[in-house]
Formats: C-alpha cells, structure tokens, sequence
C-alpha cells in the first residue's frame, strides 16, 4: 500500500515531542550536569541520544502499527497494566506541568518585569487559547514548530558567544574523566521519559497517520524530534561549558538563567527570558495534551469533554503552582522519575510487538527489539545506580 503520508502534521508531532522535552527541567538539568561534571558531561549526553533514539524508535513504531494509544497496548498486554502507566504518567506531567508553568512564569517577569505568578496565569491562559481554537491539532503542531525555532536559535547565539572549549568537549565526549548514574537516568528520563516520548506518536494517532505503510516515515519522525531536542541540548551544554570553563559559578537558584546573563550580559539574560518562557509554555502545551491522552480512552465521557479536561489540566497545575510557589528543587527529581518510567513503558512495548493480536502480522525487526532491551536493562542498571548514590548522600 502506497503511503499516504502529512508531512506537516510529522513535522509538528517530532516538534511536538522536543518541545515537550526541552522544558524548564531541560534548561535546568543542562546547566546543574555541566557544571558537576564539566566537559565530560559531553559524554553523558553521547550516550543518552543513542538511549533516546533507541526507546523512542520502539514506541513509535509499536503505537503506530498497533494504531492504539499506549495505555491500550498495555492493556491488551496485561489486563490493568494499561491503567498503572497511565497513573505513573499522568501524575508525573502532572509534577512537569508545574515546573513548566513556573519556567514561563519565569520567562515574563524576565521579559517585563511582572510577577512571576502574573506570568504563570497569563502563560496559562495563552496555552488554553491554543485548545480552544477550533483547529486545535493544527494550532499545536504550529505552536511547537515555532517555539522549537526560537529556542533553538537564541540558544545558539548564547553558545557563540560563550566561546566553548570545543577540542576538549569532543574529546571528552568519547574518553570522559568523570560520569554519573543520576545525570544519565535524569537526561534520558527529561528527553524521552514519563509522557515525552508519547507526546508525538500519540499525536500521530489522532491525527490519523499511521499503519505499517507510513513506518518509513514514524521512523524519520521519531529521529527528527530526539534531532531537535538533542540539538538543543548540545547548544545549551557548550554554552554552560564556556562559561564554566573560565571558572564562572552558576547561582544554584537558578543555574540555566547564569548560563545566559555570565555569557552575553544583560541581553543574554533577556534572552534567557524567551527561552525559558518558549520552553516552559510549549512543555505546558505538550504535557497536557499527553497527560490527557493517556486517560481518553478509558470512558466515551473522557473523549467527549477531551478539550475541556485539557483545559482543567492547565489550569489546575497553574492553582497548584500559584497556592504553593516555584517547584525549582523538583525539576530534576521529575526528571529522574521519569527515567524510571521509562524502563517499565519501554518493556511493554517490546512484549506488545509480540503478540499477534495487537500487531497483527507485523514482526518488529531483531535489531531494534534487542537494543530496545539493553536500553531497559541499562536504564534499570542506571536506576539501580542512582538510588545507591541517594544512599551514599553522594
């Protein structure tokens, strides 16, 4: 069957699904890694692109020939298994969605001086329109591409002008001095963990476009977002680096705005600004989307007032953020979490591509159900890491 195939609608999910890595947490974590771990960080970040492309090639694939979303896949594997991951993913873009609207809170008291709740309320609002526009999906994938863009762009100018030791972030990139469980767990989970992976190949099923016909395609998608998102990474990293590099301390309060004001001054402190607000308001878009895409197939009510819940989402995770302040210390553990997410839904989508009545006759090929595996093992193996470093107060 020939492919019938909206490039522009691929486009805005690979957008989608970066845009909802590359959030408050993802600036955060950047520049908390680098500054621990220096140009070795570089090989941290190596490792976690090939996981990403690994988990998110099996997840995409899967979702679109089973033409299922996730938390029915899970289900058809193990009667309630579907509602146990839905549960770990809504709470956890949940927990995200706070963090994100803070960063674009954050991002308008940068830019204009208001409150940093002032901002979070009228991000919220902004970010509801979207949903209430009656081409919704087109909106999103407009939305993401756009905001996508912009972050990408400043984010190389503040790499440019923070003059980066690049021979030795290369070198260190295959031959690190120092490495850490937590920041691989913590950079894979906040590209790929929880609801992330899911915002894109979700939005391909709504949007229809799907089949084993179009799997040419979920594959060029699901690179091109983990492209996109570690793009991002890389530009925020050298950047963080250049500034670490000439022996600069990043304000633990806020480490990524540092990154920005130490390299260009007060203009890259505005520029700040922008990126945390396009990175917090397009995560608070895709967060919701997912989060809610993960319950709508439980009641015909759910699908039926799907905008609405949307909406409440939003709105919710902006009361809570409001009623309690600015969750700075969770965005790392978020990310964290989520790796450890990851590991579980991974799993029962590499089962799921064994059973006939979820896949039909499509066979899944050896190479990637393999590294699908090692991911799982290795993401455990990290998870396992991690609590001892907790252990070891290390």
């Amino acid at each position: 069957m020939k492919p019938k195939y909206n490039w522009s609608v691929l486009l805005g999910a690979a957008f989608l699904m970066a845009s909802s890595a590359i959030g408050p947490g993802f600036l955060t974590q950047t520049a908390v890694f680098t500054q621990q771990l220096g140009a070795s960080f570089a090989f941290v970040i190596l490792l976690s692109i090939i996981l990403d492309a690994i988990a998110q090639l099996n997840i995409w694939r899967i979702i679109a020939v089973a033409d299922k979303p996730a938390q029915d896949i899970a289900n058809k594997v193990f009667p309630g298994l579907g509602y146990f991951i839905s549960f770990l993913v809504f709470l956890g873009g949940l927990a995200f969605n706070i963090g994100n609207i803070a960063g674009a809170g954050l991002g308008l008291n940068v830019l204009f001086g208001i409150s940093v709740g002032q901002g979070a309320v009228i991000s919220a609002i902004m970010a509801i329109g979207i949903f209430i526009y009656k081409e919704a999906g087109k909106a999103m994938d407009i939305f993401a591409k756009t905001m996508g863009l912009i972050k990408i762009v400043l984010a190389l100018i503040i790499a440019y002008t923070s003059s980066p030791p690049l021979a030795e972030a290369a070198l260190r990139a295959v031959n690190p001095t120092q490495f850490s469980f937590t920041a691989v767990l913590t950079i894979v989970g906040g590209t790929v963990g929880g609801y992330i992976t899911f915002s894109g190949a979700h939005r391909l099923l709504d949007a229809r476009q799907t089949g084993v016909q179009n799997l040419g395609a979920v594959n060029k998608g699901a690179l091109s977002a983990i492209g996109l998102a570690s793009i991002m990474r890389l530009l925020l990293f050298i950047a963080a680096l250049g500034v670490v590099s000439k022996g600069f301390t990043l304000d633990p309060s806020n480490p990524a705005a540092s990154v920005f004001k130490l390299a260009s001054g007060e203009i890259g402190y505005k520029i700040f600004g922008v990126v945390i607000w396009a990175a917090g308001i397009s995560s608070v878009v895709g967060s919701a989307y997912t989060s809610i895409s993960f319950i709508k197939s439980f009641h015909p009510l759910i699908l039926k007032f799907n905008r609405e819940i949307i909406i409440a989402f939003i709105s919710i995770s902006c009361i809570i953020f409001i009623l309690i302040g600015k969750p700075v210390k969770i965005l790392l553990t978020v990310g964290a979490i989520n790796g450890f997410i990851l590991p579980i839904a991974l799993g029962i989508m590499l089962i799921a591509a064994y059973k006939t009545k979820i896949i039909a006759n499509y066979k899944q090929p050896l190479w990637l159900t393999l590294t699908g595996l090692a991911v799982v093992l290795t993401m455990v193996w990290m998870s396992y890491g991690t609590i001892l470093q907790m252990i070891n107060g290390e």
